[in-house]
């Protein structure tokens, strides 16, 4: 792998830099797990989509550039960079948006993805249920198919985004009688639609970042199923492999995390004992590891192969990796750590940032599934507890 890049991409991020030099906000956003920040990081969705930044690798006619992966990936890092904020509809444009663009019929991108990409369509999450979290093929909640819809029933919870999002998607069981992987399919469904309430989680600092869903007699036309009636798990593992692979955590996010913890140690290089600055420097090389390896990864996605099993591997590095980037900065602040607002008045991301961290080994299919998934398809080894 060549890790130069050409003219045509350093003019690209150059173009990049610019544009986010003069249109990140200046203020810190407040937390999207607020309707106040959700409604701003919302408008920063559309202040992108404004300069067709909304999802860079998509077609055109979708409201995308056309780049490729490695174009994406450095415009990342400088967004990241940047300090540009979060992305509201991250769970549309990383996740739906490319099973939407593998598995959806030519209307349903078109329907679908252009809205996605302009931020006028926000999207939630609906995969676990109360007995099926890590284990999705346990849902239980039926979507009866009745002429040219379905009718779904049950109850969703920990749905991303889904206090103030707009549409959600998720499986549903739609073969009566049907277990496990056989009789899922995978729905697109307007959280606005007759029968569905919603029931905001809140969190121990009281803010609903996820919420429960629970439908009674919804009405979902079949044409926002994605993909043929029984093949939801197929779509779905699709899905998963872009939130644990390239798409939800670009290494520019941990490149970024990794600059600041090394500033923060230079800040308390007089208070950091000599484990601790070693420690720091490993972690900020892991960052970069992991940088060069996803490159490596979109070259070969990009020259026709996939990324398979591998995505699991990414989702225990990056989860892991973030979480001790975060637990080394608490460490660097010391008795400040536990503080909202830093003695010196800035806001203390770095609580924030360690709190969402612990979260990382679970989310997007906890960590020793994923290991179990890598020793049995990379290393052909049994699953932990099989016959």
């Amino acid at each position: 792998m060549d890790l130069a890049y050409t003219p045509r991409q350093q003019a690209f991020r150059q173009e990049v830099r610019e544009w986010l030099a003069a249109h990140v906000p200046a203020e810190r956003l407040v937390t999207l797990e607020r309707q106040d920040g959700f409604d701003q990081h919302v408008a920063w969705e559309r202040e992108l989509a404004s300069g067709n930044w909304g999802m860079v690798t998509w077609p055109s006619e979708y409201g995308g550039r056309g780049l490729d992966l490695i174009e994406w990936l450095i415009f990342e890092e400088e967004y990241w960079a940047a300090g540009a904020p979060l992305r509201a509809n991250q769970n549309g444009i990383f996740l739906l948006g490319p099973t939407i663009m593998e598995f959806g019929s030519d209307e349903q991108k078109a329907r679908f993805l252009p809205p996605m990409a302009r931020g006028e369509v926000i999207w939630a999450q609906a995969w676990s249920e109360p007995g099926a979290g890590s284990d999705m093929a346990a849902i239980k909640t039926t979507a009866r198919r009745d002429g040219d819809h379905y009718v779904i029933n049950g109850q969703k919870t920990w749905s991303s985004r889904a206090s103030f999002a707009d549409w959600g998607f998720g499986l549903f069981r739609t073969e009566e009688g049907s277990q496990r992987h056989k009789g899922l399919s995978f729905l697109l469904f307007d959280l606005n639609a007759p029968g569905i309430t919603r029931r905001p989680i809140r969190q121990l600092h009281g803010d609903p970042g996820f919420a429960e869903l629970f439908f009674d007699e919804v009405r979902v036309p079949v044409e926002n199923r994605i993909a043929g009636e029984g093949e939801g798990w197929k779509v779905a593992m699709a899905t998963a492999g872009f939130e644990r692979g390239l798409m939800l955590r670009s290494p520019g996010r941990f490149q970024a995390t990794a600059a600041r913890l090394m500033a923060l140690l230079r800040e308390a290089a007089d208070r950091a004992s000599p484990g601790l600055r070693e420690e720091v420097v490993r972690l900020w090389m892991g960052a970069q590891a992991y940088a060069y390896n996803t490159y490596q990864v979109a070259a070969r996605i990009m020259a026709g192969g996939s990324i398979g099993a591998e995505a699991s591997l990414n989702k225990i590095f990056w989860s892991e990796l973030d979480r001790a980037m975060h637990r080394a900065a608490m460490h660097l602040l010391g008795p400040a750590a536990e503080l909202q607002t830093l003695p010196d008045g800035r806001a203390n991301e770095w609580l924030e940032g360690y709190i969402f961290s612990l979260s990382g080994p679970i989310y997007a299919g906890s960590n020793e599934i994923q290991r179990n998934i890598t020793a049995e398809r990379l290393l052909g080894l049994p699953r932990v507890g099989a016959g």
